[in-house]
């Protein structure tokens, strides 16, 4: 069942960049394929590649594009922030968070919305680690670190989420009002964790769709030890904080 485009011009598509001129232009059109009155926000942090460049060209022929350039690398956790604040200025009401390297495939979109805008919840992740999801050409490391994350989430801040982790997420504006975005304290991966706890510990209805993963067809990934640890940390701090 189509999406109702009075729904889609109620949504914004945050998406941060950092050196994916390769799949810029692909991931817009695959979006718009899908959803062709959303609208796309790109996050660029003065990526070396062009990739800010090209998404201003992409903007100059598109109206449905805009783009919020950023001095330097900032971390993906600020990059939705700063995303997500501008979207709450607007009349959005759907907010979606996703990667532009095509490990969240925006087929899934709608599914995630149906989620949040018919199906009564609140925040709808896009989850690999339920029944009906997958996972295609992950190297079996990082497969067995994001379920070890996810697990470790979930054993320290309790809940039933499978796949704490998840980074493709679609919002109800609601979530963000009362989430407050200054206090959100991840600047790297650790944020989709930390968004997904805050949106629970306040009271609204998180689901986990099936999506199906695949490892990044183009560029190179920005995972790195010291986001992994803060991450690590990160758990922590909110478990005490939930505790005081």
């Amino acid at each position: 069942m189509p999406i109702q485009p009075a729904i889609e011009r109620q949504v914004l598509a945050c998406i941060p960049t950092y050196n994916e001129r390769e799949n810029l232009q692909r991931l817009i059109g695959a979006v718009h394929a899908v959803m062709p009155s959303a609208d796309v926000l790109i996050i660029d942090d003065n990526s070396p590649d062009g990739t800010g460049v090209l998404a201003d060209s992409i903007a100059a022929r598109n109206s449905r594009v805009t783009v919020l350039h950023r001095s330097e690398k900032l971390g993906l956790g600020t990059a939705y922030v700063e995303g997500l604040r501008r979207g709450l200025t607007e009349s959005y009401q759907f907010f979606f968070q996703m990667d532009c390297d095509f490990s969240h495939d925006p087929i899934h979109m709608p599914q995630l919305l149906r989620a949040v805008g018919e199906g009564g919840a609140d925040v709808a992740l896009g989850s690999r680690w339920i029944r009906g999801s997958r996972t295609e050409n992950w190297p079996i490391g990082r497969r067995l670190i994001s379920r070890a994350g996810s697990l470790y989430a979930r054993a320290v801040l309790g809940g039933q989420i499978r796949d704490f982790t998840a980074g493709f997420k679609c919002f109800r504006r609601a979530v963000l009002e009362r989430v407050p975005l200054d206090v959100v304290r991840t600047r790297g991966y650790g944020f989709n964790v930390e968004m997904t706890y805050r949106a629970l510990k306040a009271g609204f209805k998180v689901v986990e769709v099936p999506i199906t993963f695949v490892d990044r067809r183009a560029g190179m990934s920005k995972m790195s030890k010291a986001i992994f640890f803060e991450a690590m940390k990160m758990v922590w701090n909110l478990r005490f904080s939930r505790e005081r």
